[in-house]
């Protein structure tokens, strides 16, 4: 084997990666579309076993063939050596023949000499197919000429035998020098081999290292593609259902992704249509009905009203009693169908926004002004800790929504209490917090406070039930201006905030 087989350019199959590259591109040719949930899994689990397993493959077969140059060489080394030894042997070998012959001339020893010239000869043309260096030539045929040399002196060694002898010694001197000489070819050789050899594992090192780091980069790419190509639509249908819970039906649901999932998309687009339906045939019932009632409970009123007023002749007080209960309960009666007609246009309204550049802090001092005498007739008071906030909102809707709010805090809060507001922006947006000293809300009320006619368990002592629709105005309003109404945790009585995307502080006491 010569030198130059080392130091060949190894080839490694690149099948694996193959395999890889060709399923891929029949996933981009067929689409993803087509693909349920578990089967995107699967091709996941499958690209990124196929990635792995080829880097693998690769360095098994770069390892494989680095072992074999590194057999091949020591094997070689091993027959060189072997070579080198058998070369100075058969020179020993000559040189004692050629003695002997001079001493006692006889032709055997001459013959063994011949013999022994021959195999190094042998030799020479086997260390020849390894050491291909000009320098080797030079000594090999330097070696055959003093071979030469000796084998003349042999053939005509003369009657001085003596002064024959004293001719072959530097004729083998130069051999044995020239021996060494080789010796020391063969193990630069053997050195370059082992330098190849390593030279060849370094590479394949790195090439193994960056096999293995791209197969992990494209492992880590194809997770993360798959995985939001995957866990996107789950998102879709986490914020579809939520908008299904909030009762906002304007937004089709779609979903892309896998085949099962947007079935499930389809699935919930026919929901929403179906619970937009229902909302708009109970909307249009409740707004019927309502206009209904207004006539007969009217007619109830004003029946009770002359009676009251003694148009139908004097009353006892059993009777004027009776007719005081009738109207009490038939105002109450009607404040809740009024109410009712007055939510169904504002929640309709809602979603109709004239956003006009508004200074909020002005708003919110209007609107505690507004209800001064509802607030004051309880000897409660109000501090406002308002930055000065300028923002695009629908200015009539956020007042009313911002005066609800006041009005339920001014339902629930004692006498001589302090109704706390407080206006401030970040930079995620305007927040405003309204924050009373009442009884607060109960724990089981506060999923459902914002529902529409939702009345909560602590209520007033003595004071007629709201028509709980309040707070569902207050809702309504804010997710139409994209914003959020919450109640937080508070030690004593409500605090609510609203979150208002993208609208410095003094303290005003009123």
């Amino acid at each position: 084997m010569s030198l130059e087989s080392l130091t060949a350019p190894v080839h490694i199959p690149s099948e694996p990666t193959s395999t890889a590259d060709s399923a891929w591109q029949r996933l981009r040719s067929e689409g993803l579309r087509g693909l349920s949930f578990r089967q995107g899994l699967l091709a996941v689990f499958l690209l990124i076993a196929v990635a792995l397993g080829g880097a693998a493959a690769q360095a098994m077969l770069a390892l494989e063939h680095v072992a074999l140059q590194g057999r091949e060489a020591s094997q070689d080394a091993a027959a060189l050596t072997a070579q080198v030894q058998r070369l100075a042997e058969r020179t020993v070998a000559m040189e004692r023949s050629a003695r002997q012959f001079l001493v006692l001339d006889d032709g055997a020893l001459r013959e063994r000499f011949q013999a022994a010239w021959a195999e190094a000869r042998d030799t020479q043309a086997e260390l020849g197919q390894t050491l291909t260096g000009s320098a080797a030539r030079q000594l090999f045929a330097d070696w055959g000429a003093q071979a030469d040399a000796a084998w003349r002196i042999l053939q005509n060694p003369g009657r001085a035998r003596q002064a024959a002898l004293q001719r072959l010694n530097p004729l083998f001197s130069r051999l044995h020098s020239l021996n060494q000489a080789l010796t020391q070819q063969s193990q630069q050789a053997m050195d370059r081999r082992s330098d190849a050899v390593l030279a060849e594992l370094e590479q394949q090192r790195r090439l193994i290292s960056a096999l293995v780091v791209g197969a992990i980069v494209l492992a880590v790419l194809l997770g993360l593609g798959f995985g939001r190509w995957l866990l996107r639509p789950l998102a879709d249908v986490e914020t579809a259902i939520g908008r299904l819970g909030d009762n906002r039906f304007d937004q089709p649901v779609d979903v892309r992704g896998p085949v099962d999932l947007r079935r499930l998309g389809r699935q919930l687009e026919w929901l929403r249509q179906r619970l937009a339906t229902l909302e708009s045939d109970k909307t249009r019932f409740v707004r019927h009905i309502s206009h209904e009632l207004k006539t007969p409970m009217a007619s109830i009123r004003e029946g009770a009203a002359l009676l009251r007023d003694g148009v139908a002749g004097p009353l006892t007080s059993d009777q004027a009693e009776i007719v005081r209960i009738l109207g009490d309960n038939s105002a109450a009666l009607q404040h809740q169908i009024e109410g009712l007609l007055s939510y169904q246009a504002l929640a309709s309204d809602a979603q109709q926004l004239r956003r006009r550049p508004t200074a909020l802090k002005t708003l919110l001092e209007r609107v505690v002004d507004e209800q001064r005498l509802l607030w004051q007739a309880k000897g409660l008071r109000v501090q406002l800790d308002a930055a000065d906030v300028t923002a695009p909102v629908d200015g009539d809707k956020l007042g009313a929504v911002l005066a609800n709010l006041l009005v339920n805090a001014v339902r629930f809060s004692p006498p001589g209490g302090t109704i706390s507001w407080r206006l401030a922006q970040d930079a995620a947006g305007i927040s405003i917090d309204c924050l009373d000293e009442g009884s607060g809300v109960a724990a089981e009320d506060v999923e459902r406070i914002f529902d529409p006619f939702y009345q909560g368990r602590h209520q007033p002592p003595g004071a007629r039930r709201g028509s709980g629709i309040g707070l569902s105005i207050v809702r309504e309003v804010v997710q139409a201006h994209g914003g959020s109404c919450r109640l937080l945790a508070s030690e004593r009585g409500a605090h609510f905030r609203i979150e208002i995307p993208h609208a410095n502080s003094a303290t005003t006491t009123f």
